[in-house]
């Protein structure tokens, strides 16, 4: 009976051990999440990786002997918030910017950088640098325009190229906001827009009025070519509109503005040379 129970006990103990065995080799890599198993330190494996051919569930490992270090497998965001920059016209631009990345090396991210927060602090003054250089070279009206989105694709680049090291991919690059300092470079800068845009407006003006003069002078020079071609053509009868439209200004009761004149007599001899076409041409 004592060997009975003994042999029992034993085999209790065995199945005890292997459960606790199983339980530390089984680890589970959900989906939203890449493992690397390491193995004395070094990478022997990867599971659900965005490139690999092993998908998320449930893996084995030699327990006491691999390590399973989890990555995550979304996209991150990596901030700069209101970093000041130098535009290329000396303004000095308070710049809030992000970056989305995620992680497609794991093994290379586990070996340089340790964990994604760590590729967050390699990439942060990255970003910055890349980002003074880049708007260092245009304007802060340019960057109000289309050409603020080729910088970004030109910030975008450069970073990606320098995440690579650390297992990394650059998806994007925004600027949230770009303004200028509070305080007199504020104000000095809207002074300045302000000048710019009255003096954009006095040009435009000019322009206007030059255009208009010569529109003008081409309209008389066409008129007076028609006149001339009228007179050409029946001088009788140029002669008589012109003697009518004469008479409609002087004797109509109203003004060119349709404006009622102002009560007057004109006294005139009925042989009077500017009457003769109310009594016929002589």
């Amino acid at each position: 009976m004592s060997n009975l129970w003994q042999r029992y006990s034993s085999l209790l103990v065995l199945a005890g051990v292997g459960l606790v065995a199983l339980m530390l080799s089984i680890y589970i890599v959900p989906e939203g999440e890449q493992a690397v198993v390491l193995r004395t330190g070094e990478p022997v494996g990867t599971v659900n990786t965005i490139n690999g051919t092993k998908g998320a569930g449930l893996y084995l490992r030699i327990p006491f002997v691999d390590t399973v270090r989890r990555v995550d497998k979304r996209v991150l965001d990596l901030e700069m918030t209101d970093e000041e920059v130098l535009s290329q016209d000396q303004q000095r631009l308070l710049v809030n910017a992000y970056a989305r990345f995620r992680i497609v090396n794991p093994v290379r991210m586990v070996e340089r950088a340790g964990t994604t927060e760590g590729v967050r602090t390699a990439l942060e003054p990255i970003l910055n640098s890349v980002l003074r250089q880049e708007l260092g070279r245009r304007t802060f009206q340019a960057m109000l325009t289309a050409e603020r989105g080729s910088a970004l694709a030109v910030v975008r680049t450069n970073l990606d190229r320098q995440a690579r090291q650390y297992g990394a991919e650059v998806i994007d690059v925004q600027i949230k906001r770009t303004d200028l300092p509070d305080g007199a470079p504020l104000q000095s800068a809207f002074q300045r827009m302000e000048t710019d845009r009255e003096r954009e407006a006095r040009t435009i003006r000019a322009q206007g009025s030059r255009d208009a003069r010569i529109i003008r002078a081409e309209a008389d020079a066409q008129a007076a070519r028609i006149y001339a071609d009228a007179f050409g053509k029946d001088a009788d009868f140029y002669d008589f509109y012109r003697a009518m439209q004469s008479y409609d200004a002087t004797f109509a009761a109203t003004d060119e503005n349709g404006q009622p004149k102002s009560e007057s007599n004109i006294i005139l001899s009925p042989d009077n040379e500017y009457l003769r076409q109310f009594r016929g041409r002589r």
